[in-house]
């Protein structure tokens, strides 16, 4: 809702969904939550810097434009609905069918169904698509370096680079990042990624994208249906004039 809200540009909330679906699936034993609380703090806290220094940067070397002024517009609350539904659904869907990466399936259903017109979906679809094909072939090659630690980390900083920039000029060239992103940051040190990526794996990876990405199409219709707008926007109007 916050994206919808602030009218975030790509990658809006991209990036906190994957987090979340990446995190909800490494479950962690209750002795290292507060070391991974500590990670968690310590990453947080070199982002917040890096974004403070930047931000004096542009102080000092631009004219600070007046800060927008937001307000709400309507139907926010119900695309927040139907994309908080439709991903909670795809990664049920995906549980369901036992889906050994399910949170796959769910990133495709967000980043698909963020395309606010059908036609910037289906351009979407292809590129998600298209762009995981790719995107397995460029993490097969990284991995078959045998990276070091530092090497893993190097890899991870630069892809994130090149997606943060990719990503709202051509969002096919970005995906062929984000997938090998993907697995560095949930699968690389497990006994399966030593070696190349096995065939196994690169299936998964398609039919959990297939999945979400017909999802995610599946949710844009709904976004464009008046039959469903029009009881979404009773509740709206209802839950704006009675709470806060």
């Amino acid at each position: 809702m916050y994206r919808l809200y602030y009218r975030q540009p790509p990658p809006a909330g991209l990036f906190v969904v994957m987090a979340g679906a990446i995190a909800l699936f490494m479950p962690t034993p209750l002795a290292q939550v507060p070391a991974a609380m500590g990670l968690v703090v310590l990453g947080s806290g070199a982002s917040m810097l890096l974004a403070a220094l930047y931000t004096l940067f542009l102080l000092m070397t631009r004219t600070v434009a007046p800060a927008p002024v937001y307000h709400y517009e309507a139907d926010t609350i119900g695309d927040s609905a139907i994309v908080a539904g439709f991903v909670s659904l795809t990664l049920a869907l995906a549980m369901f069918f036992e889906m050994p990466y399910p949170y796959w399936a769910a990133m495709s259903c967000f980043i698909i169904i963020q395309g606010m017109h059908l036609r910037t979906m289906w351009i979407k679809q292809l590129h998600r698509l298209l762009g995981t094909i790719v995107g397995m072939a460029v993490a097969g090659w990284m991995l078959s370096w045998g990276l070091s630690q530092w090497g893993v980390a190097a890899s991870i900083l630069a892809m994130m680079l090149l997606i943060e920039s990719l990503v709202d000029r051509h969002y096919g060239l970005a995906v062929i990042f984000i997938t090998p992103l993907t697995i560095f940051i949930a699968e690389y040190g497990s006994a399966s990624m030593v070696a190349p990526i096995a065939e196994e794996v690169m299936r998964a990876r398609m039919l959990d994208t297939a999945l979400g990405c017909v999802a995610g199409l599946g949710g844009g219709l709904a976004m464009h249906s008046m039959r469903l707008r029009r009881p979404l926007r009773r509740i709206e109007n209802w839950l704006l004039a009675h709470v806060g």
